[in-house]
């Protein structure tokens, strides 16, 4: 059930909705979210059977502000409040040390928890009244079946969960890809996911280089070898590679169902322009995906993006689609 989510009447029910524990599609400027009450694990706990994904897979608890985040934390590092000063509302996460007792099923039972405070002015104002009836926050990972497309449009939640979930729409999200995450709970903070913010501007607001992850770094969302599959098999190519395999296919009469997505014009069933530049990329990239399912495409040939860190966001969810598929 699609509602505006510019009719405060539907905020207005969208926020008891979530005080009463149930679900909800909510806009974000990163990707829709499936919602639900943070401080209550058996509300969460409706998220991972709704999506079919695995309960120690941590989802993001979705705050209005640094001071909607303290609940949830054991403390709030200096290096997270830097990165909450400089980026929060916006697509950035930061892991830190978990509150005993508060949002374990959110969290997957472990001892950190991640937080974000969404810019989207809808879910603002969903986050704003839902505190005024206790709700201390809101964990909402994509709106989607576990492992595929994050939706970009309120139309996809309802496509993905059917009309029996209330859904705000709140138009087409803005950055399209989910948020950049920073593990803050060690003594020098690395990043997990990269996003829409750059590495050098997250390292510029930190004042120092970032960590890469290693293995006792803790689980986070989307971080899955294998993640956002549309359907449709996925390959990532460079230009040659590409180049060479749709002249073998052109060649050998197979170009039906086949689907390229590249900044050159070449030979397919259909073929979706690539942006130039990182942010329209990002902000179109699921859409495109979803879009191309939809047409019936057998597999999506996808020329890599550039090797320059800008591209970093949108390079990791391509290579996790594409590694969704196996020869």
């Amino acid at each position: 059930m699609l509602q505006p989510g510019t009719d405060p009447a539907a905020v207005e029910a969208a926020a008891r909705r979530l005080a009463d524990g149930e679900l909800l599609g909510l806009p974000t400027e990163t990707v829709y979210g499936l919602a639900a009450r943070a401080d209550r694990d058996e509300a969460v706990a409706k998220i991972f059977a709704a999506k079919g994904r695995p309960s120690d897979h941590p989802l993001i608890v979705h705050v209005l502000d640094a001071a909607g985040a303290e609940p949830f934390a054991d403390h709030l590092p200096d290096t997270a409040r830097r990165l909450m000063d400089a980026f929060w509302p916006g697509p950035l996460t930061v892991i830190v040390p978990r509150a005993p007792g508060m949002a374990e099923a959110a969290a997957g039972r472990q001892a950190t928890v991640a937080l974000r405070s969404p810019a989207h002015p809808v879910a603002r104002a969903v986050l704003a009244a839902a505190r005024d009836l206790g709700v201390l926050g809101v964990a909402a990972p994509s709106a989607n079946r576990f492992g595929r497309v994050s939706p970009t449009l309120a139309t996809h939640v309802g496509e993905e969960f059917g009309p029996g979930l209330l859904v705000l729409d709140g138009g087409a999200c803005e950055v399209g890809i989910e948020s950049s995450i920073v593990d803050c709970s060690r003594a020098r903070p690395a990043l997990l996911r990269p996003g829409l913010l750059s590495r050098a501007r997250i390292e510029a607001a930190l004042g120092q280089p970032l960590a890469e992850p290693d293995a006792t770094a803790p689980k986070a969302s989307g971080t899955l070898a294998a993640h956002y599959a549309p359907a449709a098999r996925v390959r990532l190519l460079d230009a040659d590679g590409l180049s060479l395999r749709l002249a073998a296919a052109a060649a050998s009469g197979s170009l039906e169902g086949l689907a390229v997505y590249s900044r050159a014009r070449l030979p397919a069933w259909r073929w979706q322009a690539q942006p130039s530049d990182p942010a329209t990329a990002a902000h179109e990239l699921f859409a495109v995906l979803r879009a191309l399912d939809a047409a019936g495409a057998r597999e999506i040939w996808v020329e890599a993006p550039p090797h320059d860190p800008a591209w970093d966001g949108v390079r990791d969810r391509l290579s996790r689609a594409a590694a969704a598929f196996t020869d």
